[in-house]
């Protein structure tokens, strides 16, 4: 890190456009870890998408239920979710999106991912597997959930657990930890643009939620000490959406809050039409 941090220290000073094109392939790095299928085997399906391949799963009959992993995940991690959601009467569809898990790579290529690239694969598989009952997404999945909401996805219910709700705010961590500065963080963030093809404000959900009335009921789930994505992030798009709903949980940090029995039972009542009180936060303890 000392010296990547020397040579973007460099970079902004004398070349910031080599700069941008180095920190934009660092930020579009798909992290590696461990990928398992879902421990209950489904019906494994593909979707087109762009010339490439989305993996989905889907599992259950009746009104359709989407899973939406997030940053470096895969649709395994929603292992608890699927079981008591078929109980609910409920068909359960989760995928890989591009360059995760078992899909194909996206078009920045193998290892690297987009944004929008989640967005494009929901609703391709939207497409294929039924309209959407409930969208439940994680992470960056999330934001991805919200950006096709807010882009006119048709969903009666969603759920965002450790949603990010700007990454424009994110971008600015990322250049202190490597180092550099504007001149290279701006050139990076118009690079993204103009290989995604949409402006980068587009993604700010709580800015793009505010003032409008005809986004789906969305309940958003939160742990407080999450070190990845920011609980502020969860807060505030809850505050800028209509008919939302927040639970804050403590300990759980940003991935484990995918395990919690009480975190998957307040969800699955959720999607059923339930509201989901205060009390249930109180049983949020690790």
């Amino acid at each position: 890190m000392g010296t990547l941090r020397l040579t973007f220290g460099a970079l902004e000073r004398m070349a910031p456009g080599p700069g941008a094109v180095l920190a934009e392939r660092i930020w579009c790095t798909v992290p590696r870890g461990p990928v398992r299928p879902p421990e209950v085997p489904g019906e494994r399906f593909t979707v087109p998408l762009g010339g490439r391949t989305v993996v989905a799963e889907a599992w259950g009959a009746g009104p359709v239920v989407y899973l939406v992993h997030g940053w470096g995940g895969w649709r395994g991690q929603f292992t608890g979710f699927v079981a008591p959601l078929v109980a609910a009467g409920h068909r359960v569809i989760a995928f890989d999106a591009p360059s995760h898990g078992e899909s194909a790579p996206g078009a920045y290529g193998r290892g690297r991912g987009l944004l929008p690239e989640f967005v494009d694969a929901l609703e391709a598989v939207v497409r294929v597997g039924g309209p959407a009952h409930s969208v439940i997404g994680h992470s960056l999945g999330g934001t991805a959930t919200a950006i096709a909401a807010l882009d006119g996805l048709a969903a009666e219910r969603l759920v965002l657990i450790a949603p990010m709700g700007d990454p424009i705010a994110y971008t600015a961590d990322f250049a202190r930890a490597l180092g550099f500065g504007e001149r290279i963080r701006t050139g990076f963030l118009r690079r993204i643009e103009r290989r995604v093809g949409r402006r980068m404000p587009e993604f700010d959900v709580p800015a793009r939620a505010a003032g409008q009335e005809r986004l789906p009921p969305l309940f958003v789930v939160h742990d407080r000490a999450d070190k990845e994505v920011r609980y502020a992030d969860g807060e505030a798009v809850a505050a800028a959406w209509p008919r939302a709903e927040m639970l804050g949980s403590e300990g759980l940090g940003h991935r484990r809050i995918l395990r919690d029995p009480a975190i998957i039972d307040s969800v699955v009542e959720y999607v059923a039409g339930a509201q989901v009180g205060p009390a249930a936060a109180s049983s949020m303890r690790e």
